[in-house]
């Protein structure tokens, strides 16, 4: 049996260092303040750009939205960057996400200009499914770990159903095949894994569900996304502020992973 060497420090090491919210921006199309509504909304239109930046004497001061340019010159209609819309091309994306719940999009400084922006469409890029996707990868593991702990010697084999089980086997019997040095719980898959922790109450308790109910739908909802990102689907389209509430409710499954004493 191998040991656990991952953990939710290392995977905020390699992510928020190594891939940030500069790899889900796109550069921000900026215009002169001067310039008239009408002939920057034909631009915007054909883009379909919902907002653009304004320039005054050459830096991004602010925006305008594409519904307001009916008249007149963007100075005319330019709105303030707020605080709470900013970030720093190096912030790490979990801070997207939690903009992007409450937004329409974020804006990304790079030398202290607003020089790119982010959408929920941006969302559905490689980098934030990565991300996801090792955090889900790292729960997995961090829930075998626990399984082990509280049901040595494979004592957790009467949660799961015998096809179940059979399946796991089955697994077991291929992988052996090709000699490696596994054991029957390394060849259990996520919805075992939840089968088995939403049925142990020492391990409901650790991560604060109240009922076998609610741990069940909780990891289940982690399983779909799971899925979902492993086959390359829409994760954004009917599931959003979700995916953010997910993302928060993932990470603080693996904290209370790391805390649990066998």
């Amino acid at each position: 049996m191998k040991h656990l060497k991952s953990s939710l420090h290392d995977l905020h090491e390699l992510f928020d260092h190594a891939v940030t919210v500069r790899h889900l921006a796109e550069p921000f199309v900026s215009f002169d303040g001067p310039r008239f509504a009408v002939e920057v909304l034909k631009f915007m239109n054909e883009r379909d750009f919902d907002v653009v930046g304004v320039r005054r004497d050459g830096a991004v001061e602010g925006f305008v939205h594409r519904s307001d340019l009916n008249r007149g010159t963007l100075d005319e209609h330019l709105q303030r960057f707020e605080d709470r819309l900013l970030l720093h091309e190096s912030a790490p994306l979990l801070a997207t996400l939690d903009i992007l719940t409450t937004s329409p999009h974020a804006f990304v400084l790079v030398l202290g200009q607003v020089a790119g922006i982010v959408t929920k469409g941006d969302l559905q890029k490689a980098p934030l499914r990565m991300w996801l996707f090792g955090l889900l990868s790292l729960l997995e593991m961090q829930l075998l770990r626990l399984i082990r702990n509280v049901h040595p010697e494979d004592s957790w084999t009467r949660f799961i159903s015998e096809t179940r089980l059979s399946k796991a086997r089955d697994i077991l019997q291929v992988r052996r095949s090709r000699n490696e040095a596994i054991d029957l719980a390394d060849c259990l898959q996520f919805a075992d894994k939840k089968d088995i922790v939403v049925k142990t109450a020492r391990l409901r308790e650790n991560f604060d569900f109240a009922s076998e109910g609610s741990a069940d739908r909780a990891l289940k909802d982690m399983q779909d996304l799971r899925d979902e990102l492993a086959h390359a689907q829409d994760i954004i389209t009917g599931k959003w502020p979700e995916l953010a509430q997910q993302a928060h409710a993932v990470e603080e499954l693996l904290k209370r992973c790391e805390d649990f004493a066998a």
